[in-house]
C-alpha cells in the first residue's frame, strides 16, 4: 500500500505532478520500469510509486483503469491482489517511444538545403481532422509557415508523411516535392513562421535549470528524479522538430540539454531500478 503522505521523502524543490498527470505519469512508469522488465506489476507497486509524486490512490487506480480500458494494459487476480502486464498493442507502443525518447538528439545529421514541402488542405468546417492532421505532422517534425503547407528539411519523412495523409483520407487532394528555398522573402522568416523556436529554447532552459546540480540522496529519490527526468524528456520529441544547426538561433540550448538528460540517466538508471525491484516485491 502506498507510504502515507507524511511519511515520503522530500526528494524535490521541483513541482509535484497533478492528479490529471496520473495516467501519463503511469505511462512513463511502464516505459521505464516494467518494459524492460518484461514481466506483469502488482497494483501496489505501481500505486506506491505514484505516491511519491504526490498522486492519490483513487487516482492511480483510475490511471490503471483507464490505460487497460485503451487496452495497453491487462489484468489477472492472483488471489487477492491484482497484477498488470503489457498487451502486444501496448508494447509495441512502449517500445516505439523509448526508440524516440532514447534516440532523440542523438547524432547531427548534415543539411543538404533541400526541402520537403507537403500540400494538403483541409476544410475549415473539420477542425477535428485539422487537428489531427497538425498533430500527426507536427510529430513528424514538420511545421506550416501558410495554411495548408507543410515544410521539413528532413526529406525521409516523406514516407511518413503519406502514411499520415493515407490514414486520414487525404492522401489524393495532397501534394509533395523537394526543392532548395529561392530568392524570394527570407528562408529565416518562413522557419519562425513554421515553429516557434523560442517556446522549445525556453523548455530546454526549465528542463535544464530543473536537473543540473541535482543529486538524489536515496532510492525513493533517485527512483523519483529519474522518472520525473524520463517524463519530462519524453516530451521534446513533440516539441523539437530537430532543425539542422544552420536553421537554429544562435546559442541552442537543446545539445546542452540532450548531454545532460543521457548523463543523468546514466548516472540514476541503475539505483532507480533497484528501488523499482524493491517496490515490486
Amino acid at each position: 500500500m502506498p507510504k502515507d503522505a507524511s511519511a515520503r521523502p522530500v526528494v524535490s524543490r521541483r513541482r509535484e505532478v497533478g492528479d490529471t498527470s496520473a495516467r501519463s505519469l503511469l505511462m512513463t512508469l511502464l516505459g521505464e520500469y516494467v518494459l524492460p522488465r518484461d514481466r506483469p506489476v502488482w497494483t501496489s507497486a505501481l500505486v506506491e510509486t505514484l505516491a511519491l509524486f504526490g498522486i492519490e490512490e483513487k487516482s492511480a487506480r483510475q490511471a490503471l483503469a483507464r490505460t487497460a480500458a485503451e487496452g495497453w494494459l491487462a489484468s489477472e487476480r492472483v488471489g487477492r491482489r491484482v497484477r498488470w502486464a503489457l498487451t502486444p498493442p501496448g508494447r509495441r507502443l512502449l517500445t516505439e517511444g523509448a526508440q524516440r525518447i532514447y534516440d532523440f538528439g542523438s547524432g547531427e545529421r548534415v543539411w543538404d538545403g533541400t526541402w520537403l514541402v507537403v500540400l494538403v488542405s483541409v476544410p475549415e468546417s473539420k477542425r477535428d481532422l485539422r487537428h489531427r492532421l497538425r498533430t500527426r505532422l507536427s510529430w513528424a517534425g514538420f511545421g506550416s509557415p501558410e495554411p495548408g503547407v507543410w515544410i521539413t528539411p528532413r526529406t525521409d519523412r516523406e514516407a511518413e508523411a503519406l502514411g499520415v495523409l493515407k490514414e486520414l483520407g487525404l492522401a489524393d487532394g495532397a501534394m509533395s516535392f523537394t526543392a532548395a528555398y529561392g530568392a524570394v522573402g527570407s528562408e529565416a522568416a518562413m522557419v519562425a513562421r513554421a515553429w516557434d523556436l523560442s517556446e522549445v529554447e525556453e523548455r530546454y532552459e526549465a528542463f535544464i535549470a530543473e536537473f543540473t546540480g541535482l543529486h538524489p540522496a536515496d532510492g525513493d529519490a533517485v527512483l523519483h528524479d529519474l522518472t520525473m527526468l524520463v517524463h519530462e524528456w519524453r516530451r521534446f520529441p513533440f516539441l523539437d522538430p530537430r532543425l539542422p544547426p544552420e536553421l537554429l538561433p544562435a546559442g541552442w540550448s537543446g545539445a546542452r540539454a540532450t548531454e545532460l538528460f543521457h548523463g543523468k540517466h546514466g548516472e540514476w538508471s541503475t539505483a532507480a531500478r533497484r528501488r523499482w525491484e524493491e517496490l515490486e516485491g
